[in-house]
């Protein structure tokens, strides 16, 4: 997310919600006021897909923070987990009381960085005779008012994210659904992940959400997918019941196990 003025962040607030944007008047984050953890955008529900290929990820790295609405429903949900979440815009990371963000403790930490810098980096200290411990799901979302920076959608940042991510680790990025730049962006992750790469479209329009990981782990949740979906609590089952049937598809028909 952009950090000049011109990207400067922007409240919108109605008798129900509150919701952020930038520059354009394409709403990046929204929250219900009687119900701030629910997740209430249909991208961020299909997001929610990767408890599916990881149902219980330790270490989750969220680049992007927007109105905090993912970094909720996993903190609540996830309590066992820990969390690092990357933002660009420090006026973003500003209004996370407005948003009832939880405050950094020992489960969450906040940072205010490139999220491409910040994941070149961890890359770079994976090598160290110390290093960090990898990260069980990686979530994209950086959108400024300009959409998903370049920084945050080449080949050099998606194989930077499969270093940092542990064997079984899962990324999910959210990009623009249908376009020139969407496939371009498509072919460069699944590049950098040997073709193991799936995605299904928000209901809303607008939004491809494309998860990415080892081809067993893919393969895997497809012929499992039923156990899987009957294993989740029912939180997450009406949170995915839009989406979850495409996702089974694309694993099913891109990723046969055997």
């Amino acid at each position: 997310m952009a950090a000049d003025m011109e990207d400067a962040p922007r409240l919108h607030t109605n008798s129900q919600t509150l919701s952020l944007s930038f520059t354009s008047s394409l709403i990046q984050s929204s929250m219900r006021l009687d119900a701030p953890d629910e997740l209430l955008l249909d991208y961020t529900r299909a997001m929610m897909g990767c408890l599916l290929l990881n149902p219980a990820p330790r270490r989750v790295l969220m680049i992007g923070l927007g109105g905090g609405s993912m970094l909720k429903y996993l903190h609540r949900h996830l309590p066992d987990a820990t969390f690092t979440v990357v933002e660009i815009s420090q006026a973003v990371i500003d209004l996370r009381g407005e948003f009832l963000i939880p405050p950094d403790s020992e489960r969450l930490r906040t940072v205010c960085d490139n999220g491409a810098r910040f994941i070149r980096e961890f890359a770079r200290e994976l090598v160290q005779p110390a290093p960090p411990a990898r990260f069980d799901l990686i979530l994209v979302d950086g959108f400024d008012g300009a959409g998903l920076p370049p920084a945050l959608s080449s080949r050099r940042f998606y194989e930077d994210c499969r270093a940092a991510l542990s064997e079984d680790g899962v990324l999910v990025a959210n990009v623009q659904a249908d376009t020139a730049r969407s496939r371009e962006i498509r072919q460069r992750l699944s590049r950098a992940f040997d073709g193991a790469v799936a995605s299904v479209e928000s209901d809303e329009g607008g939004n491809e959400v494309m998860s990415a990981a080892t081809r067993p782990v893919l393969a895997q949740c497809g012929a499992d997918f039923e156990a899987r979906w009957a294993a989740l609590a029912p939180v997450h089952q009406a949170t995915l019941a839009a989406t979850s049937t495409r996702l089974q598809r694309a694993l099913v028909k891109g990723f046969p196990l055997g």
